[in-house]
């Protein structure tokens, strides 16, 4: 029997892993046998995810912390999981943020904060990870998690920077996929909806986004733990290698309405 998404010996670096969507997904390629680099800000979080990750999928994952708004981390963080483990694989991009206020209300500072942060910190993280790991090895998949709101506008909460940059990874993608295919690295981007963390648990449980489910939603509900994972790993696996500058809506329908 053939396990399709299998990734034993397979090197993935997740950015915004000390927390919510980031350390599930961390966990599922950790569940088909690949080796973790967690990289986010917060070392003891970090720490305690790789721990878990360690006793309970039996693979190898080291914490590296890194604010990829610096140039120079994220490259110094590059050279230290290639440094463990020889080879990077596969690339997360799934560290952001998201100023909520009205658009006249919005600032320069927030505007450049997201963007530095979604938008150019994928770019820097991918940069790297291409120019000293996949190039060279003539092989790589960048996932880049970008938002339904990449894709569309909304009615419930101001977040013009968001839109902005969310929209900017999803043409990155296309750009990068374009450039990396001769070098047998694919690129795609994910555009999640809504999704239960526990960030998240008690506002969209709230009585006014529970009726938006059921409005905006063809589901009628928001995104459960686990159900972003095999998006991720369908485009980790090398069983995805015809597949490159595609984005993945996986928004129980938002975005077909």
């Amino acid at each position: 029997m053939k396990n399709y998404f299998d990734l034993k010996g397979q090197v993935a670096l997740v950015t915004g892993c000390s927390a919510g969507l980031g350390v599930q997904m961390a966990k599922a390629l950790a569940n088909q046998g690949c080796n973790i680099v967690a990289l986010a800000r917060r070392k003891d979080k970090l720490d305690a995810v790789v721990a878990e990750i360690k006793a309970e999928f039996n693979v190898d994952a080291i914490a590296v912390c890194c604010d990829i708004t610096d140039t120079d981390g994220v490259e110094a963080s590059i050279d230290e999981a290639l440094a463990h483990f020889g080879r990077i694989d596969i690339v997360i991009n799934n560290a952001g943020t998201g100023a909520v206020a009205p658009a006249e209300d919005i600032t320069d500072k927030q505007f450049g904060d997201e963007c530095d942060i979604d938008l150019f910190g994928s770019f820097r993280v991918a940069r790297a990870a291409a120019k000293k790991a996949m190039i060279p090895a003539k092989y790589g998949r960048i996932i880049n998690i970008a938002s339904m709101y990449g894709l569309v506008g909304n009615k419930i909460a101001g977040s013009a920077p968001y839109h902005a940059a969310k929209g900017g990874v999803v043409n990155l993608t296309r750009a990068l996929a374009a450039e990396w295919g001769k070098y047998n690295i694919t690129v795609n981007s994910i555009c999640p909806g809504y999704f239960y963390t526990d960030l998240t648990r008690y506002t969209l449980n709230s009585e006014f986004f529970q009726q938006n489910a059921k409005t905006m939603i063809p589901l009628e509900r928001y995104g459960n733990e686990g159900e972003l994972d095999t998006a991720a790993l369908f485009l980790a696996s090398p069983a995805s290698s015809y597949v490159t500058g595609v984005n993945l809506a996986v928004d129980g329908g938002y975005t077909c309405m």
